[in-house]
């Protein structure tokens, strides 16, 4: 199965940097780097200014400056020269160094793209440099020009690589000038698209806040890249901030499990911008002035209140003048709620409960479960990838503050959360108000530990609960399927051994490992299941977290050892190209058919169809098929097809026949629709469907062909993309 990542994953920082400790925001104490061993130079040539190398990259084209044609003759050679902005001694900023063309009110700015860490060793910030432009190239990226080269490994037509590491000592030499100091030019969020030539120069912010969505947590989990918003000004009409932007943060920079700071103030990083969202990089922590505690000449707290409105640190929990509750005294406030009835609860309460369940697989979405000594109960938030945040780590205990939120009974479940209920939030809290909820204890995690029931045990007063139960198997009738069916939640029965059966729920958006649960098989085996247990309609369900929360490896209840279907013909497209074992046709077009692909995939290849050329305006009418070996099915009993789909931009659905005599000529063929899952979301890549199991009854004792028949239009033209095909039969 494979997946393309929204945001890139860098990996470039030794593992050293990622041992450290959450805490509040502190100043950045570091060593002048050692120049020692790196040359210096003062190089004599043509200077280019900022602004004449960015109008270089004209109608979307890249440009390479002219090589250099007489390496002895200096005089002649093109710079440009300016001082270094950025630093990556934090590893926040990663294989780029930014420049500005002064000390002071700079002009311009500009973004450099080597393959170099650690540059800040060669290159301090606020060096002088003279860039060598020969035979560097200029294009874009986000739609922020940049240097680099042209290798041809570019992932856009527009864009360049980074110079390579060897090169970059060739190309950028630091001046042998004293260092000076960069004075950050002092902009607002609404005067940044008004001075996109500043991009890559190092500029103040004052009077910003992070908004409330980021409110207590970290400046990034580890090994993520995140985007944290900021805001400056305040609408009280319509309370939101007048101006925003991002600040981007990677979860490998040293402080990234700091908390981000509270408060209103001063923040200085290098402007940039990704398409339309203008962001800032932050160089090192001590360039926030943002943190509460620090007192005015009037004794007041200069950076509260903020413009939002709260009044002090809103990230330390304190039990003062509140009364704490237990799961069970929750779920007893409800009263005799109906089902979807809501109450309010407006007593100073809060819950101290231990995270037993959460996010991190997609299976459970939106939600985390927390379970004390006397049960149970799931907590609606409106937020994706909670895992990712500290206070959200499964086996830490959470402090809730109870007084605001509902509880509302969910088909006889009795839920936490808001009282919002529009479709998008369903009753979950808020994004921008977590923080006035959710607190964390600051108390490392423990271990979950599992109540241990069987199905003829199992109460109401389990719901909620992190529960084991044990000699479990898949019945029959599932044996063969997958945990899911597309991207819907699907239900699957469980069964012990007296016959007794409990439903395990599992959503085929779930990730287990690498895989989409809606490709892996449900375990054939008996064994032990861990899992939460939740109520609908007065049916329970199960809801595994991980795919190791199902332990069966035993044999079955009878005694019997379940073999899977053996496959018979298989092609993940893993080396490329397409085998003898398919046939391409195209029936109707230009010059377009099936081929294989690894774009957003590394080294892992898939099959792909496109009738589009390239841009809006450029589809063509299509008809192309691809077409299986054939496949015996003589002296099989039962046999089914598999295989993974992906569909971006509009067009007509993907289609799959099958066929036991193939003439040579699709138009010819008897062909049989299969009635297969395909993915319907045609607006990203990446979000890989299942079949599911098809099954090919009615070939049995038969040679079967599969088909993708592909269809496009003038108008319209979808990229289709088909992976991890398997024909089994027994």
């Amino acid at each position: 199965m494979k997946k393309y990542n929204s945001i890139l994953k860098y990996i470039f920082i030794a593992a050293a940097s990622l041992l450290v400790t959450t805490g509040c925001v502190h100043d950045d104490k570091y060593n002048e780097p050692n120049l020692d061993g790196y040359d210096c130079a003062d190089k004599k040539g043509i200077v280019v200014p900022f602004a004449d190398v960015k109008a270089k990259f004209q109608n979307n084209t890249v440009y390479t400056f002219p090589e250099d044609t007489t390496p002895d003759n200096e005089a002649d050679d093109l710079y440009m020269v300016g001082y270094v902005s950025s630093t990556d001694e934090t590893g926040n900023i990663y294989k780029t160094i930014y420049v500005q063309d002064a000390l002071v009110n700079p002009t311009h700015g500009f973004t450099v793209s080597v393959d170099m860490v650690s540059s800040y060793t060669r290159y301090p910030q606020g060096s002088k440099v003279y860039i060598k432009l020969n035979g560097l190239s200029v294009g874009t990226y986000g739609n922020v020009v940049q240097l680099g080269v042209k290798t041809g490994a570019e992932s856009a037509a527009n864009g360049v690589s980074r110079i390579p590491e060897k090169t970059v000592p060739k190309v950028i030499f630091r001046s042998c000038t004293t260092r000076g100091e960069i004075i950050p030019k002092v902009l607002t969020l609404a005067e940044m698209k008004n001075n996109e030539n500043l991009i890559g120069c190092l500029v103040q912010l004052d009077n910003v806040e992070f908004d409330g969505r980021s409110l207590c947590s970290n400046f990034a989990p580890n090994g993520q890249t995140v985007d944290r918003p900021i805001g400056q000004g305040w609408n009280a009409q319509t309370k939101a901030y007048i101006s925003t932007a991002v600040v981007r943060n990677s979860g490998y920079a040293s402080f990234a499990n700091q908390y981000l700071p509270t408060g209103n103030g001063t923040l200085k990083g290098i402007f940039s911008k990704f398409n339309t969202t203008y962001q800032m990089y932050i160089n090192k922590v001590s360039d926030l002035d943002m943190e509460g505690g620090e007192l005015d000449a009037n004794g007041k707290d200069k950076h509260f209140p903020r413009l939002d409105g709260v009044l002090e640190n809103p990230c330390k929990f304190s039990a003062t003048n509140l009364t704490v509750k237990t799961v069970a005294d929750v779920k007893q406030l409800a009263g005799s709620l109906a089902p979807n009835g809501l109450v309010q609860i407006t007593g100073d309460f809060y819950l101290k409960a231990q995270i037993v369940a959460n996010d991190e697989t997609g299976n459970l979405f939106k939600y985390l479960y927390v379970e004390d000594a006397t049960g149970g109960i799931k907590v609606n938030i409106n937020k994706a990838d909670l895992y990712l945040d500290s206070r959200f780590k499964l086996g830490k205990d959470l402090n809730i503050k109870l007084k605001g939120l509902y509880i509302r009974n969910v088909a006889g479940e009795l839920q936490l959360g808001s009282n919002d209920s529009s479709s998008t939030v369903a009753y979950r809290i808020k994004e921008e108000e977590v923080y006035k909820y959710l607190y964390d204890s600051n108390a490392s995690a423990r271990t979950v530990v599992a109540t241990e029931k069987t199905i003829s045990q199992l109460t109401n007063d389990d719901v909620g609960r992190w529960i084991k139960i044990k000699d479990l198997e898949f019945i029959d009738g599932d044996l063969g399927k997958t945990y899911a069916d597309g991207t819907g939640t699907s239900n699957r029965t469980l069964e012990d051994c007296s016959g007794n059966t409990v439903i395990l729920r599992t959503s085929g958006r779930a990730i287990f490992g690498i895989k989409a649960a809606s490709a892996i098989e449900v375990a054939g085996g008996k064994g032990d299941v861990y899992a939460i247990l939740s109520i609908f309609n007065g049916t329970y369900q199960l809801w595994i977290t991980q795919l190791t929360d199902i332990r069966m490896t035993n044999p079955r209840c009878d005694g019997s050892v379940y073999t899977p279907m053996p496959v018979l013909f298989s092609d993940d497209f893993a080396a490329g190209g397409f085998s003898a074992d398919w046939t391409i046709v195209n029936k109707v077009g230009p010059n377009q058919f099936w081929q294989t692909s690894n774009q957003g995939n590394g080294t892992n290849y898939y099959a792909v169809m496109n009738g589009n050329a390239g841009g809006a305006g450029n589809n063509f009418a299509n008809e192309d098929w691809l077409i299986s070996k054939a496949v015996s099915l003589v002296g099989k009993t039962k046999a089914i097809v598999t295989f993974t789909t992906d569909v971006r931009y509009s067009g007509n659905t993907l289609q799959v026949f099958a066929t036991d005599n193939y003439t040579g000529d699709v138009a010819t063929t008897t062909w049989t629709q299969l009635p297969a899952i395909l993915d319907t979301n045609a607006n990203a890549f990446g979000d890989w469907v299942s079949s599911g199991n098809v099954d090919l009854g009615a070939f049995l004792g038969k040679n079967v062909r599969i088909a993708f028949k592909y269809t496009s239009t003038t108008a319209a033209a979808a990229t289709w993309e088909v992976d991890d095909f398997k024909i089994k039969g027994l």
